[in-house]
């Protein structure tokens, strides 16, 4: 993907080394979007009988974002996972071990009210959010590593994350997890297909238009963002300061955890950096979705607090990590 481009969870997209990948267009992608995410999320906040009726559209504005998502993907991507299986693996391991089980014991600890709850644990049983990519590369870390980890999350989300999400957060409110399975193949996976497809039969014509395909999606996450919010504007005011601690504290853990699990692993200090974008990071957007479709606007906060803050959390460990490390060259 263009290094501006925009993902799933309201970020850039992923890094890829036949497109532009400038320091300058992935900062301003870094710095511009969350920017429009806080936008949309005060407009619906401050009038939400403007926007309450938009709730449907968010599974198809979802699916409009895979499919740009879909559109940035390249055979390449698909046959680095092959050369480094034990890499990717631990990725995906760590991503869908340390989030999940991080959601459900802040909910715990939190005792949060339990439509907060299954949507703190929703959003981190989501796949990889691909701003991840961007951010990785701010950092000087593994891009093709994390372009790996994000693309086959996403490709594992139907089957990983309602089964976790049952697992976890059926405790708190009633978990469907065969809809939830169709709902993510419909809005995520066939998307991201059609998209690919495309590239692979009319590649040249697609690749003139990538460079509008970061703002095609991040106008239409913050659109998800705008609906979400004012379907559940009451809510936030009630529930905001448990909110954003839980939100706070989930994605901060996920990035020092994922970085550690790295360590661990002993892959590096690049692929370390990229290990904790792809577990800190998640795809929020498609949160946001299914938690509206099943559950309750009020599940789908903890997702619309999240696209925000681990964009801005990303490109300021990015910053941190660029900063200190500068001997690293990036790898893409």
């Amino acid at each position: 993907m263009d290094a501006a481009a925009a993902s799933p969870d309201g970020g850039p997209a992923p890094v890829h080394g036949d497109l532009p990948a400038s320091d300058r267009a992935a900062r301003r992608a870094v710095t511009v979007f969350p920017l429009l995410v806080i936008a949309a999320g005060a407009l619906g906040l401050l009038w939400p009988s403007h926007f309450t009726g938009w709730a449907p559209a968010v599974p198809w504005l979802l699916g409009v974002v895979m499919f740009s998502m879909g559109l940035t993907l390249t055979l390449p991507d698909f046959t680095a996972v092959a050369r480094r299986p034990w890499a990717v693996g631990l990725g995906l391991v760590a991503h869908y071990v340390i989030m999940p089980g991080l959601g459900w014991l802040i909910a715990t600890v939190l005792d949060l009210p339990p439509q907060l709850a299954a949507g703190v644990i929703l959003v981190g049983c989501a796949p990889s959010g691909t701003a991840s990519n961007v951010v990785t590369f701010l950092a000087r870390g593994d891009v093709a590593l994390s372009v790996s980890v994000a693309t086959v999350s996403t490709v594992l989300a139907p089957l990983v994350t309602p089964p976790l999400t049952l697992l976890l957060a059926g405790q708190f409110l009633h978990v469907d997890a065969g809809v939830m399975v169709t709902d993510i193949l419909k809005t995520v996976l066939l998307p991201v297909v059609a998209g690919l497809v495309v590239r692979l039969v009319a590649g040249r014509y697609v690749d003139r238009v990538l460079r509008a395909l970061p703002w095609i999606s991040a106008v239409t996450i913050a659109a998800i963002v705008l609906a979400v919010v004012s379907g559940s504007a009451a809510a936030i005011k009630d529930a905001a300061f448990l909110v954003i601690v839980a939100v706070l504290l989930h994605n901060g853990l996920g990035l020092a955890l994922g970085y550690g699990a790295g360590k661990l692993a002993r892959l590096g200090r690049p692929a370390s950096r990229a290990m904790a974008f792809e577990v800190g990071m998640q795809n929020s957007g498609l949160a946001a979705s299914l938690a509206t479709a099943h559950f309750s606007p009020a599940a789908a906060l903890p997702a619309a607090v999240f696209s925000v803050w681990h964009n801005i959390s990303g490109a300021l460990v990015a910053a941190w990590m660029a900063r200190t490390g500068r001997r690293d060259a990036p790898r893409a």
